[in-house]
């Protein structure tokens, strides 16, 4: 478990994601309990928070591309979405710094929603559309590294990540409530962000722990 002092920014979006869950919570824009089902009542404050709705470019509402980022449906939605946060964007933040893990989360987070609002008919929250970017960066990110690529868990690290991002896809398929448009949008720009050069060096070796398990 990474701690705070080595993914600042990391632990910073999971308060206030969790902050955010709360007011959810409390003003019944969500579910109680682990229920899975909202209620229209509960939509509709959903919506009045910020969630991505039909038309909101039209409308000029460009605020909801990031509030929705912070907001989930449900108790399982914001947990899920906050240990995946922990664990793949500690890790990115402590291998490349916290000023391109950033950069990474809200480009593709943005890119994600667009994509959700241009394509998808109905409301859409999450975090989940920025993890899939910083999943689709990490990969190219760490190959493209002159630090890292020659390291002996490069390739194991790479390989779950590959697999887990097809895993989540298939799952995305599998679930029509489940918004695949923004996991796609986040991925894809990722992984084009990936691309991109170190301009500002990685933290050195020394700082940083990596304990890959062999899939």
């Amino acid at each position: 478990m990474f701690q705070p002092r080595r993914a600042p920014a990391t632990w910073t979006i999971l308060i206030g994601i969790t902050i955010v869950f709360a007011i959810e919570y409390v003003t019944g824009a969500v579910p109680r309990g682990f229920s899975l089902d909202s209620s229209i009542p509960s939509m509709i404050r959903l919506m009045n928070m910020g969630a991505i709705v039909p038309n909101m470019l039209a409308n000029g509402d460009y605020r909801r591309l990031v509030v929705a980022m912070f907001l989930h449906g449900n108790i399982v939605h914001w947990l899920t979405n906050s240990i995946a946060l922990l664990q793949l964007g500690a890790l990115y933040e402590a291998l490349f710094g916290a000023p391109r893990f950033l950069g990474i989360y809200f480009a593709t987070g943005i890119c994600a929603s667009l994509a959700s609002a241009y394509f998808q008919q109905s409301l859409s929250v999450g975090a989940s559309g920025a993890i899939f970017g910083i999943l689709g960066a990490f990969i190219f990110s760490i190959l493209r590294s002159p630090q890292y690529r020659h390291q002996p868990w490069t390739k194991s690290l790479v390989r779950q990540l590959v697999f887990w991002m097809a895993v989540n896809l298939i799952i995305g398929y599998s679930f029509p409530f489940i918004d695949n448009v923004a996991h796609i949008g986040g991925m894809v720009s990722g992984l084009l962000l990936g691309f991109l050069p170190h301009r500002v060096p990685p933290p050195p070796p020394a700082n940083v722990i990596v304990n890959v398990d062999v899939a």
